[in-house]
């Protein structure tokens, strides 16, 4: 077992790898001088020490501060060796000098609302769509949060004295909506911006770079990989990872450290997964935009594996009509899922703020593994041509061509149907 250190010593100085480089060493760096190759597993929930003094100490110090003691480990609800190495593997993927992992996407996205409202800052300002589980938290004020919902446009107009956090998701859930997270940093001012990165990973973009201070993502994704892991992480500096770590052992919401292993492990593969479903996923946004079966479809420009597409008819008979493709809530998994959102993922969205984002009831959200292409498209058409995906055009358009819209890797960001 891996419990001769709290987290993973630190390699030697080496020049900047590439990021497929770093997906497959980051977190193993010291795996060779420990006689080993694959990380190991530290299941302990507990940890032997003689010297109560001592390990009074580092409790205090953990208390104070929130680092990661130095030496052995504690307690698993502190710290886990297992963990931490997908942390320090995360991070690096991120470009942060930090991550801080949980036990799932929205008890990472309630540590930092808890971290925020700790200092007294509980108001958020947030733009939607944003996954339906993350717009409930918010809206219903579970943890005491106040929310004001705004368009990116107007997020500096709505920060207040008491904002502690500003939050936005692009490649947006189910949507695929982009922000100019540039742009929407700048408008933040002091305020730490969170981005939401589960559809587009730290392969297709690293929102740090562009102003960002807090990157979340649901790890039990892309980052897992494989459909088989539930968990959360958040990417960030320093200061507030140690803050996280406090909340993170006072609520409970730590990682298993199986899970830490998976997801260490699904990180090794996740730029050549992201890549060859990304290109699956194009492609059939390419075929969906010109079938006029499809009104309207949704891919981003910054790429990826989802694929979102508003059909003409009853989306719950396409549902039931795949057989190749999965039926299923969730995504990011080697197997292609389709659900739709408005019956499932942003079901707990009220009705009115739900299509005011955009997820309307003909919306179907599709998350594209790494199947054959064609093998995929034959089940998207045996599926669409049942009866009720037909177009059926009002009178005046009669004659008059389907409207769609082409992927939105061909369009402006932010352009009109998104």
């Amino acid at each position: 077992m891996d419990t001769e250190a709290s987290s993973p010593t630190p390699p030697a100085p080496f020049r900047s790898r590439a990021l497929a480089t770093e997906a497959v060493h980051a977190g193993r760096d010291d795996l060779a001088s420990l006689g080993l190759h694959a990380a190991p597993i530290d299941l302990s929930t507990t940890y032997p020490s003689y010297d109560s003094q001592g390990e009074a100490a580092r409790i205090d110090a953990f208390a104070t501060t929130g680092a990661r003691p130095d030496g052995p480990p504690v307690y698993a609800r502190l710290d886990n060796p297992t963990t931490a190495r997908f942390e320090t593997a995360l991070a690096r993927l991120e470009g942060t000098a930090s991550a801080v992992a949980f036990a799932s996407g929205m008890a990472a996205l309630t540590a930092v609302l808890l971290a925020r409202a700790s200092l007294g800052l509980r108001h958020v300002v947030a733009v939607r769509p944003l996954y339906g589980c993350s717009d409930h938290l918010l809206g219903a004020g579970l943890l005491g949060t106040e929310v004001t919902w705004t368009d990116p446009a107007g997020i500096a107009e709505a920060i207040r004295p008491d904002t502690g956090l500003v939050m936005v998701e692009t490649p947006a859930n189910p949507t695929l909506a982009e922000i100019d997270i540039r742009a929407v940093a700048h408008s933040c001012g002091s305020v730490p911006l969170l981005v939401d990165s589960t559809f587009a990973t730290p392969v297709l973009q690293r929102p740090v770079e562009h102003g960002a201070r807090i990157v979340l993502h649901s790890a039990t994704k892309y980052l897992g990989g494989h459909g088989d892991v539930m968990g959360g992480v958040v990417a960030c500096d320093e200061e507030f990872a140690a803050t996280l770590r406090q909340v993170r052992f006072a609520t409970g919401g730590v990682l298993h450290p199986m899970a830490g292993y998976l997801l260490l492990r699904g990180l090794s593969t996740l730029p050549v997964r992201m890549r060859a479903a990304s290109a699956s996923a194009a492609e059939l946004a390419r075929r969906l935009s010109a079938d006029p079966r499809i009104a309207r479809v949704h891919y981003p420009e910054v790429g990826g594996a989802m694929v979102s597409f508003e059909v003409f008819g009853d989306p719950h008979r396409i549902i039931s009509a795949v057989r190749l493709i999965t039926p299923a809530v969730s995504l990011g998994s080697v197997d292609t899922l389709i659900q739709h959102p408005a019956s499932i993922s942003h079901r707990i969205v009220a009705e009115g703020d739900r299509r005011a984002a955009g997820v309307g009831d003909r919306l179907l959200r599709m998350s594209v593994g790494l199947e054959d292409v064609e093998d995929l498209w034959a089940d998207l058409c045996q599926a669409l041509s049942d009866e009720a995906a037909v177009p059926v055009r009002p009178a005046a358009a009669a004659g008059t061509p389907a409207p769609r819209t082409r992927p939105a890797a061909a369009r402006p960001t932010g352009s009109a149907g998104r």
